[in-house]
């Protein structure tokens, strides 16, 4: 009686012991690679230590900075499933890969380490997939009350509909979604399948979005899984980002053909604009300046209707030039002000808007002209600042 009785004593105890087994394997790991910017990654390991979701795991790779994130990562050993890796400089890409090839979740959750993410981001990200499961997934981003202005336009200027057409402001309406590398996850099988990020310096997340859909993967918005994004933290770096960015778009669309879209020439189009808008503008000015020159040195019959006519076509050819760059400016003045409650940021948000199209567009421009018609290879404006 006691010896087959003794197996369903322990039955269980042994089915308690599958559960805590299985409960223990991390659904997420969290990769995130670091260039000097231990103070963004005190930010964000604070904010996943607030996670009310719990099943997750951290991978901190530093990418040979020089001021390394160690001694952070140190200060939250006791709270959070982290581990610490230092490795030589290869960007973002590479180091992501790096990260992932350490991870143990079932997915992959990538994000930038000058993210801070709300309290609910993991909870939103397991409610989707329980919902709707699929391979690849992003979020939306925001800025946070405690960013600086400049900070907040840029933020703005990166998500306005009056910008980017609101494609990377968690718009839903897509036929297809491409996460983006700020926050960006998917299946880890699917990852380690594709080989992960290629060595694209700039781009390479968009360009392992469309790996993804390729192979046949799903890919969603989650629109609740939302981040704070610092992005640039001052127009000089904003500028050169966005400069890169335009490159890529060539890049891309060398290795992709049908990944170049209508939306992606805007900004090239909106620079070509602003050129011609500005030329107009000065050549109104000169014809203005040189019909005062005739009025102050009449002729010896002492007739001005000549330099006054000039005078006034000057300001004519002027005001046509310049007017439809105060109008999108009037416009984001507007918008950002109401969005943001805020007329310095509202201010900020013009040069932000102008900043982002016609740097974007210059890159995209000089990109053409190098790989398109001059047949040259792929190339990066700022090779020796990725980070900065």
């Amino acid at each position: 009686m006691h010896e087959t009785a003794l197996p369903f004593t322990f039955l269980p105890f042994y089915f308690f012991t599958l559960l805590i087994f299985y409960s223990s394997n991390m659904k997420y790991s969290i990769i995130v690679p670091v260039f000097n910017r231990p103070e963004e990654v005190d930010e964000l390991l604070l904010s996943l230590t607030q996670q009310s979701y719990a099943n997750f795991d951290v991978v901190i790779v530093e990418d040979g900075s020089q001021r390394p994130c160690k001694g952070v990562c140190n200060k939250y050993s006791d709270k959070l499933n982290l581990q610490y890796f230092m490795k030589e400089n290869s960007g973002p890409g590479q180091s992501r890969n790096y990260g992932v090839e350490r991870a143990t979740g079932e997915y992959v959750i990538i994000l930038d380490s000058d993210v801070i993410l709300p309290p609910g981001y993991l909870a939103a990200v397991d409610s989707e997939l329980a919902q709707k499961p699929c391979d690849a997934f992003g979020g939306p981003d925001s800025a946070h009350a405690s960013f600086s202005n400049t900070q907040k336009a840029i933020s703005y200027s990166m998500t306005s509909f009056f910008t980017t057409g609101g494609i990377r402001g968690g718009k839903k309406k897509l036929d297809k979604f491409y996460p983006r590398s700020f926050n960006m996850g998917l299946r880890r099988d699917v990852y380690e399948k594709l080989g992960g990020f290629s060595k694209m310096r700039f781009g390479e997340d968009i360009d392992f979005s469309i790996r993804i859909i390729k192979a046949g993967y799903a890919t969603r918005l989650f629109p609740d899984a939302w981040v704070y994004h610092k992005r640039r933290t001052d127009f000089r770096k904003f500028w050169r980002q966005v400069y890169n960015s335009g490159i890529a778009r060539i890049n891309l669309y060398k290795k992709y053909p049908d990944s170049l879209k209508l939306v992606h020439l805007l900004p090239m189009v909106f620079t070509l604009g602003v050129s011609l808008c500005l030329a107009v503008t000065f050549l109104g000015i000169l014809i203005f300046i040189l019909g005062l020159y005739g009025m102050l040195n009449p002729p010896a019959n002492g007739c001005v209707t000549g330099p006054f006519s000039a005078m006034a076509g000057g300001l004519c050819i002027g005001f046509t030039g310049i007017f439809p760059l105060l109008l999108y400016a009037l416009i984001i003045l507007i918008d950002a002000t109401v969005r943001t409650n805020s007329l310095n940021i509202g201010i900020l948000a013009v040069r932000a808007a102008y900043t982002q199209l016609t740097g974007y567009g210059c890159g995209f421009l000089k990109a053409w002209w190098k790989r398109c018609i001059l047949k040259r290879g792929e190339f990066e404006a700022y090779k020796k600042n990725f980070y900065k």
